[in-house]
């Protein structure tokens, strides 16, 4: 029996759980609304012919569209199957090989941790304080030490946001090594990208995704910005994994989301509503609630566990996300829907809490 180098040693992540039944979903961060029109219309007008060729591997009608969007050159976009492929390539280009550690929050996005074990690449997590927020300054120290720095803002799974100024300070303490700021969530946060910040700092590279605001986490695509020396270190890399990543029809469907900005602010206006009316809500029900920067909020509650609030909605039919993590144990971390997805979700909570409210 041949036995793999990596088995027993390599904790994948674990994704979300996908229901097959009817549920309210609550537990991906997906958006709850139907991608733009302009995605239809791009789906019916694509030549099903064009299948039989390759796609074009720089995917350059959709550099083009994002750079035109985002301000910058098309030679400072990269893109790739999701912003998990943008991400995992970056830790090969600018954190393999080396022996100094990559720093990054010990409650954050858990694909760090596990992009850091498949490299090889190892890692230093800095705690957040304790108000979950990032620890900034904590990390700026450890530069000295560290190959690269990769935060999340707003950060996952709690949902706050650290203000711009604070994380340029710690792009700025780590001047001549890679940053990767993470901005998934950006597009519903009230502190500005930091992609036109890229322009001042070579060592920036600001990940994004179309999964959240633009409602195509089924398409699978993602993105980059950043010096032209990061994006030509990633093109290198992903030429060594597969030279066409990006397929004809989600490069289509990608760009027609991009060019269509009336949708995008509209959907992303509907769920920051929703989300105000969900915080609120919560916090009637005695829920700690953090005032979230994202499309999810991250709540406890003092007379009820996570575990058994999760089992309790899921009962129910609605499905929320718990990580059974020292610290965040009993927080549940839930993606806004629609306003009838939250009625729903209140009215269950309202239930098992009883008489505990």
């Amino acid at each position: 029996m041949i036995r793999s180098r990596l088995a027993g040693g390599l904790v994948p992540y674990t994704a979300g759980e996908q229901p097959v039944e009817k549920t309210i979903k609550l537990n991906t961060n997906e958006n709850p609304y139907p991608p733009s029109p302009a995605v239809y219309r791009a789906l019916g007008a694509f030549d099903a012919e064009k299948y039989r060729l390759y796609p074009d591997p720089t995917a350059l009608s959709l550099r083009r569209a994002i750079a035109g969007y985002e301000g910058v050159g098309e030679e400072n976009v990269f893109v790739g199957n999701g912003s998990d492929e943008v991400l995992s390539l970056a830790y090969a280009a600018f954190f393999g090989g080396e022996d100094k550690p990559v720093i990054f929050a010990d409650v954050t996005y858990s694909f760090y941790e596990v992009f850091g074990s498949l490299y090889g690449v190892r890692y230093r997590e800095v705690p957040l304080l304790p108000d979950f927020r990032l620890d900034v300054r904590g990390m700026a120290a450890l530069a000295g030490e560290a190959c690269g720095c990769v935060f999340a803002n707003p950060n996952a799974p709690t949902s706050l946001a650290e203000e711009r100024e604070d994380l340029l300070a710690l792009v700025r303490a780590y001047a001549g090594k890679a940053v990767i700021a993470d901005e998934a969530y950006a597009d519903f946060s009230h502190v500005p990208s930091l992609v036109p910040d890229t322009e001042e700092y070579p060592n920036l590279l600001v990940v994004k995704t179309f999964s959240k605001s633009r409602s195509l986490a089924g398409a699978r695509c993602g993105y980059a910005v950043g010096d032209k020396a990061l994006i030509d270190a990633l093109r290198t890399v992903k030429n060594c994994f597969n030279s066409y990543p990006v397929n004809a029809v989600t490069a289509a469907v990608a760009e027609a989301a991009v060019r269509d900005g009336a949708y995008f602010r509209e959907c992303v206006s509907r769920i920051k509503s929703t989300r105000g009316s969900l915080v609120k809500s919560l916090r009637g029900l005695g829920f700690d609630v953090p005032d979230s920067d994202a499309n999810f909020v991250f709540a406890s509650h003092p007379e009820a566990g996570g575990a058994e609030l999760q089992s309790a909605l899921r009962k129910r039919g609605i499905v929320v996300r718990r990580f059974d993590r020292p610290r965040i144990a009993d927080r549940l971390r839930i993606t806004v829907g629609t306003e009838e997805d939250v009625s729903a979700l209140i009215v269950a909570l309202r239930e098992t809490l009883g008489s505990r409210i």
